[in-house]
């Protein structure tokens, strides 16, 4: 069976998301990159991450995912990071659907650091954990 191309686009303000995506992509074998890094080639799986903050997801995260393109994106699989917030999730989610791309339901989310809040986060367990995940889903989507 063919391998599945995969890629790995962030955004991070504060550092926290960008662990995540490190550790992924360290998992599925690729470069993390940072959006607005375009998708240049068709991809089976996207693995996208973002922060929530008070707002919801970043104006970054928002206008990103409008120059996605349905026809080189097989699935988006979400990872996310937050100090107070719920997860990226269903703002990403909806976007995506609006689109027409399809995303996968299982996502990822941990908190992270902000100020005095959460310490450490995301910790070397919660890397550990991003790192199962990734791999659950490349075999579970390939």
């Amino acid at each position: 069976m063919e391998k599945s191309k995969v890629a790995v686009h962030y955004f991070s303000k504060s550092g926290n998301t960008k662990k995540l995506a490190d550790e992924i992509a360290k998992t599925v074998d690729c470069k993390a990159e940072q959006i607005p890094s375009p998708i240049e080639d068709k991809v089976d799986i996207l693995f996208l991450g973002a922060s929530v903050y008070w707002g919801g997801i970043s104006s970054e995260v928002k206008d990103y995912i409008q120059t996605l393109n349905k026809d080189s994106i097989g699935k988006v699989v979400v990872f996310s990071t937050s100090a107070l917030a719920e997860r990226a999730f269903p703002q990403i989610q909806k976007k995506l659907q609006d689109k027409g791309i399809p995303i996968e339901s299982n996502n990822f989310y941990c908190r992270g650091e902000f100020t005095a809040l959460h310490k450490g986060r995301p910790n070397q367990e919660d890397l550990n954990a991003a790192r199962k995940f990734a791999a659950e889903m490349i075999a579970e989507l390939h």
